[in-house]
């Protein structure tokens, strides 16, 4: 097994909260069960999926709010809040507010794009300026100021007994660092660079380039160089990278062939690239530790970072939750050469 250069140094894990229409709650409850759960094997970072108008998490704000008062020292991710749906100062407002609640462990992920099924949607919405909305960087551009205390108007004093700032309230200072942009593709990788922000890769990827054979590693791995090109910190500039990881060491048989077979019914995507996007999805790992660990050893672009946020699959129960992210935090983690946190 060949070494790689950077020792995995911070394990997480992204999960969805999928819930019954008719019992919401029920949702919830068990996402705030597993962050607990995640804390108490050592992981390193929690983060929780987004969802509108679906049957899961809308407000992964509001809940990692609540998980920041049963948890005290896991770091707490969105990935990702798309800011096509969000006015950003008030975002700015909530991510500033969860963070000074969680003692500086939120870690807010965005990616930018129109919202999804937007001309369904565009009326509820933004019913008077749908066609004037800006869903491209400058929308998180403009989060990005306001989180890093950049002035928001260019009135502040006292009016009566009212006091006014110029700027966002509260102010977390330091979570400007730890806001993550979630890209596929070169150019958000560049972008995300450029402006300072930490990556988040995953399961997906843009494939670009027509006559470049489809390697999913070689592609991330591209990325991954082009954003640190970009980046002031260089080599040093954060990537955490999220494949859909499932070891089985202490599945049951049922467990191992449902596992098995939820990766079978995904893997035909990743033979070429889908849709006029071209996205380029990479296969799920199930199996043994062991044996995923020589995968990710040989992945290129695992081999560049030294963090992870392993997807949870959605369609998986609460149970085969618990038994993967206990397998993740006592087998495959110290197979990577991870150490819990306390």
């Amino acid at each position: 097994m060949p070494p790689t250069p950077r020792p995995l140094r911070k394990l997480g894990f992204l999960t969805i909260g999928l819930f019954d229409e008719a019992d919401p709650r029920r949702g919830h409850e068990p996402t705030l069960e597993i962050i607990e759960l995640g804390e108490r094997l050592g992981f390193d970072s929690a983060w929780a999926r987004h969802r509108h108008l679906q049957y899961g998490i809308s407000s992964p704000v509001a809940v990692l709010s609540a998980a920041s008062q049963r948890t005290r020292r896991i770091e707490l991710g969105t990935a990702v809040i798309p800011p096509g749906w969000e006015n950003p100062l008030r975002l700015a407002e909530d991510l500033a507010t969860v963070d000074l609640l969680s003692g500086g462990r939120l870690n807010p992920g965005v990616s930018v794009g129109p919202p999804m099924h937007f001309d369904q949607v565009k009326g509820a919405l933004y019913p008077d300026t749908a066609d004037a909305e800006d869903f491209g960087y400058g929308r998180v551009e403009r989060l990005l100021d306001f989180v890093r205390g950049e002035a928001a108007t260019d009135s502040s004093g006292v009016e009566g007994f009212d006091a006014f700032s110029d700027r966002v309230q509260p102010h977390s200072l330091g979570l400007g660092r730890r806001l993550w942009y979630g890209g596929g593709s070169l150019r958000s990788a560049r972008w995300a660079g450029e402006h300072g922000m930490n990556l988040l890769t995953s399961s997906v990827v843009k494939a670009e380039e027509p006559e470049v054979p489809y390697d999913f590693a070689e592609i991330q791995l591209a990325q991954i160089r082009a954003f640190r090109a970009a980046h002031p910190d260089g080599e040093a500039a954060r990537v955490s990278q999220g494949l859909v990881v499932i070891p089985t060491d202490s599945a049951s048989p049922e467990q191992r062939a449902r596992y098995e077979a939820h990766a079978d019914r995904r893997t035909p995507r990743t033979a070429s690239p889908q849709g006029p996007g071209r996205l380029l999805f990479a296969p799920d790992l199930v199996g043994a530790s062991a044996q995923i660990a020589e995968r990710l050893h040989a992945h290129a672009a695992f081999r560049e970072v030294d963090e992870v946020a392993f997807a949870l699959p959605f369609t998986f129960e609460h149970e085969d939750h618990e038994q993967i992210l206990t397998d993740m935090a006592t087998r495959l983690g110290p197979a990577l050469g991870w150490q819990p946190g306390t």
